[in-house]
């Protein structure tokens, strides 16, 4: 407890911006955020006063950092799982748990479980040898597609295997390397979506509307809320999935469930038990931002209304270029702003190398093709300091 303000203390492992914005949330909530970062130059340790240095990985440091926080949790899955369970051990409120983390942090251990639960997921089997991923090609079909069973995210970590030669050649590779891998069957999917929901630890749930996120080269671009024509019994589906793993697997905090949607329904794709880049639409386009809810549920504290604020909206990921733009960030901000007074834009504090996420601009509206595109045009604004090929600013 903050002996100043009478209010608790949530310690959030890691510093980067999904720590960042929660400390925002927890700011309006009158709360005391507590971040360990790994550098005093990490986003959230550039904004909050309550930081502390250490590594995700060392038990002491976190230890240490655990020390006057009421509930500790996270803004990645890196946390080493045995870490979690001595601190859960010596009584450590962790939300999520480390039995709930665990199947965020482990592929195999998720396909497992929620197969075991009768959820939708791709046939899998974990690679040991490289005769393994030949057979599973063999049976479920070329392509086919391996994964690391730890530490993936944006695409890294993901190999689509288009024939045995090359099957034989890459899974060899990272065998030797020492990567724990498991195969799944390459879906026929239609469009990627997501649901984020929120659990506390009374058990009570909360889903937001479900959302469609668009890729380029495994990096999510956009998000667009709610998902545009997804059927009603489609999206009462992928809610109830969200909210029967959290309730499932124990989780407190937010969890995100990425989909893939396919001619014959739905497949979970992966979880994230934390705020998650499918959530950020949520700062501006809903009653409560999945920020606000995390830290609320981590307190038991009742969970808000999910409700979006507008009919359409849209959440655009600036990701930097390839080279430094010729305008600076407050100039960039100047002139956007003069042409979108109602973008949202939300910047990182992060330095730019090519593809990086430094920030996210939300559009909010009434039609989601003309939000989509000035979510698009903001967001490469940002990036660039300049408009896309064939565009005139009238």
């Amino acid at each position: 407890m903050d002996h100043r303000t009478a209010t608790p203390v949530v310690g959030m492992v890691g510093g980067g911006q999904l720590a960042r914005m929660t400390h925002q949330a927890a700011i309006g909530l009158g709360q005391s955020l507590k971040i360990l970062a790994s550098s005093p130059d990490e986003s959230a340790a550039l904004v909050a006063p309550n930081v502390e240095i250490g590594s995700h990985t060392d038990l002491a440091a976190l230890r240490a950092f655990a020390q006057g926080c009421d509930a500790v949790t996270f803004d990645h899955e890196h946390v080493p799982n045995e870490h979690l369970r001595a601190l859960a051990a010596e009584g450590v409120a962790v939300h999520p748990g480390p039995e709930a983390l665990l199947h965020a942090q482990d592929k195999l251990v998720m396909r497992r479980r929620l197969g075991e639960l009768g959820l939708p997921v791709p046939p899998f089997a974990e690679i040991t040898r490289v005769e393994d991923v030949l057979s599973f090609g063999a049976e479920h079909g070329w392509p086919c597609v391996l994964k690391t069973a730890r530490g993936g995210y944006d695409g890294k970590g993901v190999w689509v295997l288009n024939t045995p030669e090359g099957a034989r050649r890459t899974t060899g590779e990272l065998l030797e390397a020492g990567a724990p891998l498991l195969a799944e069957q390459r879906v026929p999917l239609r469009r990627e979506l997501a649901v984020l929901v929120a659990r506390s630890p009374f058990g009570q749930g909360g889903a937001w509307p479900v959302v469609e996120t668009v890729q380029s080269e495994g990096v999510c671009v956009q998000v667009l809320a709610p998902a545009p024509n997804l059927s009603e019994p489609l999206r009462e589906r992928a809610q109830n999935i969200g909210l029967r793993i959290a309730e499932e697997l124990g989780v407190v905090g937010v969890l995100a469930v990425e989909l893939f949607e396919t001619p014959d329904g739905l497949v979970i794709n992966e979880l994230a038990m934390r705020p998650h880049n499918s959530g950020h639409f949520s700062i501006d386009g809903a009653r409560t931002s999945q920020f606000e809810q995390h830290v609320r549920a981590v307190l038991d504290y009742p969970l808000g209304s999910t409700e979006l604020t507008a009919p359409a909206v849209v959440m655009g990921n600036v990701l930097a270029a390839a080279t430094e733009p010729r305008m600076s960030v407050d100039e960039r901000l100047h002139h956007l702003f003069a042409r979108y007074p109602h973008a949202k834009v939300h910047l990182y504090g992060k330095s730019s190398r090519p593809g990086r996420k430094i920030g996210h601009v939300n559009m909010l509206g009434e039609r989601m093709d003309e939000v989509r595109e000035q979510a698009r045009l903001a967001a490469h604004w940002l990036a660039h300091a300049e408009w896309p090929d064939g565009y005139s600013v009238h």
